[in-house]
């Protein structure tokens, strides 16, 4: 494997995370819909749990250095390094299965969306956990079957693509 070209490519899905989290997104004080996982995810099952959370937690700081929507607050990068380790653990050297993909999505989802995420917006708005909780749940819900959809097919029409050239020599 070519260290500088994983290095680049690192970055240029660091860059796709942050571009698909603050520009193709639906957002609002306490929900966000985007699809900055799908980078995270792909850098996750690439490249391993390690990288795939330092990536995340990159992107997340550079995202909110070079776009703010608001005040930092570092949970958010600790949920976003969380998210990136729990890729690489169930799909990192492992099968990409829909059942693999949906434990990890559903481990993301009730630890780091719905539990440490909420926390987060709690601590930055003042409103009650539980008022919060409830708006995000039915979020993560709906957003839940979608991302384990789009996570499977990426990486089965351009995941398997890319590793092959990336790790060919």
């Amino acid at each position: 494997m070519n260290n500088t070209r994983s290095l680049v490519f690192i970055g240029v899905l660091i860059s796709i995370e942050i571009i698909l989290t603050r520009f193709f997104a639906i957002e609002t004080a306490i929900i966000r819909i985007g699809f900055g996982f799908i980078a995270v995810a792909l850098t996750s099952i690439l490249f391993g749990p390690i990288i795939g959370g330092i990536a995340a937690a990159i992107a997340d700081v550079l995202g909110m250095i070079i776009f703010p929507k608001g005040p930092y607050f570092p949970g958010f990068t600790l949920s976003a390094f969380l998210g990136g380790i729990t890729y690489g653990v169930f799909l990192y050297n492992r099968p990409k299965s829909y059942f693999n993909i949906a434990i990890s999505v559903l481990i993301i989802t009730i630890f780091v969306n719905i539990g440490l995420n909420t926390l987060w917006i709690s601590i930055i708005t003042g409103k009650a956990y539980l008022v919060l909780f409830m708006a995000r749940i039915i979020k993560e819900i709906i957003i839940f079957p979608i991302q384990i959809f789009i996570i499977y097919f990426t990486w089965k029409y351009m995941g398997e693509k890319i590793q092959k050239k990336l790790f060919a020599l």
